[in-house]
């Protein structure tokens, strides 16, 4: 049973029509109707009740939609905790002099540590060799 099955599925269910799903979806009526032949020969029962004009899901279709909903869902909330997960964190260390351009180099981290928590900044100051010892270590 695929994903991309069970989306089709539910566009059905909530179109109530085939054509108008097909339309929805950008999909040609005769693929879209042979996807629902297969998931319900995979299944091995009918989901839908095909009228003249409405389609009606039969009770195993209910079932399916209900959990087809709660499956697509699941899958869209862990994508979006995944994608999440991909923040930005780690130790940066700089060096830099005790010049008016610490101070910018201050506002920027300030700034950098609020939008990324997950980083520690460890700048360091003082001349050239004090700076290049205390990197070193």
């Amino acid at each position: 049973m695929e994903l991309r099955v069970l989306h089709y599925f539910l566009t059905v269910a909530r179109e109530q029509s085939i054509t108008r799903a097909a339309q929805s979806l950008h999909l040609s009526q005769p693929t879209l109707s042979r996807q629902l032949m297969d998931l319900e020969a995979e299944i091995g029962k009918p989901l839908l009740i095909r009228g003249s004009r409405q389609i009606a899901l039969t009770e195993e279709g209910m079932l399916l939609r209900k959990r087809a909903q709660e499956i697509l869902d699941l899958v869209t909330k862990t994508e979006n905790e995944l994608a999440a997960e991909e923040t930005v964190a780690g130790d940066i260390y700089i060096g830099a002099g005790e010049t008016d351009g610490l101070r910018i180099l201050l506002q920027t981290a300030k700034s950098l540590r609020r939008e990324y928590p997950g980083i520690r900044l460890h700048i360091i100051s003082g001349d050239a060799p004090d700076i290049v010892e205390k990197l070193d270590k």
